[in-house]
């Protein structure tokens, strides 16, 4: 433990809102909520989480919450839960209740769940059950306290996340509840913090999966100038292709100009400068797969190989997707066997939205919150794309994904502490508008 104000690790109890007006949280009530929600085994696969969510739809109803489920897979249903305020603007809190797997034999406590001093272990501890949890409590408090609320509240809790499945925010998003619900503005619960670093994500980036696939002739290994080595044109192929693309140089609008220059000031310590600044002002790219041939003896007739091009927000996915065609037209023998894209989204920096949550995460942190882009995309990208402002934000620790992952107390209570001051925030700046 620490007496560092800015250490997550830092117990403070209760979690209390920097103004008096905002509702107090019980830190207890949040761990108490954490450690029920790592209890429930949801590892995604297989991803069935209807006691987590029976379980939240019994908390949200309990404090006066109207609930809804919304399923395509009967494992795996969403919720959504409405508390009306005293204007129609809806701020909707969003989290998924699916974890990655895990080795219970790679940790040293229990990964359904486990406290030890002022640490809360399991998984989904950090990603994302912990920052639920705040946000749960959190919606408790401003129930009680208020029974008429600034703005309409929301909860959206979903269920395939982790895996990126259509029986999550794709199918809530699409359904007739989403669209009577028609929030205004979304924070979703993802831990957005590191190395004490502390940050909004107010971006993500494109991305463009290509398969590629190269024909050749097939010989003996002994006699190669008899054959055409489709490895080697394939290769060819990326190679020149990794070249012309990492060399595009990105015509950024202004207003993301910002959030590039935070971006790159916060993955600067992580990535160094320079690779940090190529993330957001070039195409990145990465071959994860290649295959071909049978044997080490045969000249082979077939190759493939997968890449993933990521493209900073704003960037025009259809132009970067016409320099490939273009690129590989100089490879009659290479085509795109398939291709998919995603579109990168953004919030400017001076939205009502990124304002209020940046403005509450740097009261309770007494630290420089990051307005800055993700390096890749979740959830938050589907709800900008269906016209929502959302962000994501949440303390916690660096252990996402890993063994043992743990949260702390600090952090689930600074998180609560953030999520219950929003409504107020977020309604004070239309009104100063």
């Amino acid at each position: 433990m620490t007496d560092d104000p800015s250490d997550p690790t830092r117990s403070r109890d209760p979690a209390r809102s920097t103004d008096p007006a905002d509702p107090t949280v019980s830190t207890d009530r949040i761990v108490d909520i954490a450690t029920d929600l790592i209890g429930l085994d949801t590892r995604n696969p297989p991803g069935d989480v209807r006691e987590a969510v029976d379980y939240v739809a019994g908390l949200l109803a309990a404090a006066g919450f109207e609930t809804e489920r919304v399923v395509t897979d009967p494992a795996k249903p969403n919720l959504l839960a409405v508390l009306p305020g005293r204007t129609d603007r809806t701020l909707l809190y969003n989290g998924h209740v699916d974890t990655v797997p895990f080795d219970a034999a790679a940790w040293s406590h229990d990964p359904l769940g486990d406290r030890d001093g002022d640490r809360v272990y399991g998984r989904g501890a950090t990603d994302m059950k912990g920052p639920l949890a705040a946000m749960l409590a959190a919606g408790e408090s401003i129930a009680a306290t208020d029974a008429d609320p600034p703005v309409t509240l929301a909860f959206a809790v979903v269920s395939d996340e982790e895996t990126g499945g259509d029986a999550g925010v794709d199918t809530l998003v699409a359904s007739d509840a989403f669209d009577r619900l028609a929030p205004d503005a979304c924070v979703i619960g993802e831990t957005t913090c590191s190395r004490g670093r502390h940050s909004v994500t107010v971006a993500d980036r494109g991305s463009i999966w290509l398969t590629l696939r190269a024909e050749g002739t097939a010989a003996h290994g002994s006699r190669p100038s008899l054959g055409d080595n489709a490895i080697d044109r394939l290769w060819e192929a990326v190679s020149l292709l990794r070249s012309r693309l990492t060399a595009r140089e990105f015509d950024l609008d202004a207003a993301l100009r910002p959030i590039v220059e935070e971006s790159v000031e916060y993955y600067e310590p992580t990535l160094g400068a320079d690779d940090a600044r190529d993330l957001f002002e070039h195409p990145t790219v990465n071959l994860g797969t290649i295959e071909g041939g049978e044997a080490v003896n045969t000249v082979p007739d077939a190759a493939t190989a997968r890449l993933d091009v990521r493209l900073t927000a704003g960037v025009e996915t259809a132009d970067v997707l016409a320099d490939v065609r273009d690129c590989l037209a100089d490879f009659p023998a290479v085509s795109i066997a398939d291709v998919s894209w995603s579109v990168g989204s953004y919030e400017p920096v001076d939205g009502t939205l990124v304002g209020a949550v940046t403005d509450a995460a740097t009261a309770v942190s007494g630290e420089r919150v990051f307005r800055r882009s993700a390096t890749g995309g979740g959830d938050a990208k589907t709800f900008r794309h269906a016209g929502i402002r959302t962000v994501e934000f949440a303390f916690g620790t660096d252990t996402v994904h890993a063994v043992d992952e743990y949260t702390t107390r600090e952090a689930l209570a600074r998180n609560a502490e953030v999520y219950a001051a929003l409504p107020s925030r977020w309604a004070e700046r239309f009104d100063e508008r």
